[in-house]
């Protein structure tokens, strides 16, 4: 198919001249003779290449020029940036005005080139196929982008439904396009590799190097050599120059994880990187610039290691421009449904297993594991369980690590208190399964409020005034609920002054169904 050229002026006699010369080229050439018919052809056809006189009546060519790049950036974005370039046809500005102010302003709106009138042909038809041949490069570079796209959806794709997973995407979608660093939190197996991958495909720099490096995995007398590279004979060993994890990221990304075990003395190495934008190698005596967005992750709480003077102050805000934390498995169990069917979709290609599934039952045993190895156990456990068995449909007893440990839960010491009423609800849950679960709300807000109110209480000595304080709601509203929910206060011998001296006790005598089971 010949490309298309399409070609603005106010001008007949330079139309003429122009699309005589471009059609002999071999160019499928239309004309516009003000810049309102420009845009409504682009609007209609598809052209790869525009040539733009600025001076015309009505929008003037560098209007146009401005409204083409904004239509081509929006029509990309539409389409995912899937094999186009995101700037639609490439524009060569025609001007009778040698200015610098036009040619800044021309190149600044986006033009590829411009040129003087009269223009020399000859000079005209090479830079019409240097800007064809341009945008043909660029629309390969975005194929190209687009193919590794798809293979990152398909092998790294971050997987959830739960609220905490898409505010996760959101700011994905907010930071990937900038080159702001970026700090991940999170425990162990949550998948903040997958968060930083995300980052780098999804930003301008897909196409360039990701480099990992795990701070913790690295001996610390290594680990400066490890980032920064070395010159031959700055120690022993080094028998040649080695380049650093730095500079195999140029242009890149590159990922510090476990960025909490860095040695003080290397986070100082650290912030001038960050700072200067160049490093120094092992022995050497020369800076080297480097491009490279920065993107850490650990699984410590960085804040309390900067008190304990751990980690440098300074560092940490350096990291901390964009920080995104990654809840743990257990506290997004909605979310399993899809990771499971996700990892037995990819391991029907890399195990060859078939189209395995889970039974309902052996769901259920995933949605009540406490997961404190978070994703990376919950994938390891599935491919064991694919591997080992030979039913088509996996079932509990494909899965006797989690048997084994079902009913045991974890350590009351190990959860938070949300963790912990999520245990005991969940069970209780299960108990009332069948039965009426009408009025359970009340319920379970009184079963809480009740112990809630017992111990305030006992912290405060009995005092009404500061216990209203510190449940921050009134005294009122505190006396209705003691005697509502038959909490003991400190009074006159015998009972309780608020419930009129007589003895406190629960309405539902301990707290009915509800208070057992919870």
């Amino acid at each position: 198919m010949a490309e298309r050229v399409l070609i603005v002026d106010d001008e007949e006699s330079m139309r003429f001249v122009l699309r005589r010369a471009l059609e002999k080229e071999g160019y499928d050439v239309e004309v516009a003779t003000t810049g309102e018919a420009a845009l409504a052809l682009a609007a209609e056809q598809r052209f790869d290449l525009v040539l733009l006189d600025i001076r015309m009546p009505g929008v003037s060519g560098l209007d146009v020029l401005s409204t083409l790049r904004s239509n081509g950036a929006a029509s990309a974005e539409a389409n995912g940036g899937r094999g186009q370039t995101p700037t639609g046809p490439e524009v060569i500005i025609l001007t009778a005005q040698n200015t610098m102010k036009n040619a800044v302003e021309a190149m600044k709106r986006g033009a590829y080139d411009y040129l003087t009138k009269p223009v020399d042909l000859d000079e005209l038809k090479v830079l019409v196929r240097k800007a064809l041949d341009a945008r043909a490069l660029a629309s390969q570079v975005e194929t190209l982008k687009a193919e590794v796209r798809e293979k990152y959806d398909q092998e790294y794709s971050l997987v959830g439904q739960s609220e905490p997973m898409q505010q996760i995407f959101k700011l994905i979608g907010k930071v990937a396009k900038s080159d702001v660093t970026v700090l991940i939190e999170g425990e162990s197996g949550t998948g903040k590799e997958l968060i930083a991958r995300s980052l780098h495909y999804h930003s301008d720099r897909l196409g360039k190097p990701f480099v990992a490096v795990n701070c913790a995995a690295i001996p610390r007398d290594l680990l400066e050599a490890e980032l920064f590279g070395f010159e031959k004979g700055s120690f022993t060993g080094a028998v040649e120059r080695r380049i650093g994890r730095f500079e195999q990221a140029h242009g890149g990304t590159l990922f510090l994880d476990e960025i909490g075990e860095m040695p003080l003395e290397l986070q100082a190495k650290l912030l001038r990187v960050i700072q200067e934008r160049e490093i120094d190698r092992v022995g050497s005596k020369g800076t080297i610039p480097i491009d490279v967005r920065i993107v850490a992750a650990t699984n410590q709480d960085l804040r309390a290691l900067v008190q304990q003077r751990r980690f440098r102050e300074d560092l940490f805000y350096r990291l901390d421009v964009a920080r995104i934390t990654v809840p743990p498995l257990r506290e997004r169990r909605e979310d399993i449904p899809a990771l499971a069917d996700f990892f037995l979709s990819r391991f029907r290609g890399e195990l060859g297993a078939g189209g395995k599934s889970l039974s309902k039952e052996a769901l259920r045993l995933l949605m009540a594991h406490h997961w404190p190895g978070n994703v990376r156990e919950l994938e390891n456990t599935l491919k064991r369980a694919v591997v080992l068995s030979s039913n088509p449909t996996l079932l509990p007893e494909d899965f006797p690590e989690l048997l084994a440990t079902r009913g045991q839960g974890p350590r009351i010491d190990d959860l938070s208190l949300e963790e912990l009423l999520e245990v005991k609800l969940r069970r209780f849950l299960d108990q009332m399964e069948g039965l009426s679960l009408s009025g359970i709300y009340a319920q379970v807000i009184e079963v809480v409020e009740r112990p809630l109110l017992k111990l305030i209480l006992e912290r405060t000595g009995g005092n009404q005034v500061r216990a209203a304080e510190i449940l921050g709601i009134n005294r009122n509203t505190l006396r209705k609920k003691l005697s509502l929910l038959g909490v003991p206060v400190r009074g006159t011998r015998g009972g309780s002054r608020e419930n009129g001296g007589k003895a406190a006790l629960s309405p539902r005598e301990g707290g009915g169904r509800a208070g057992q089971d919870l």
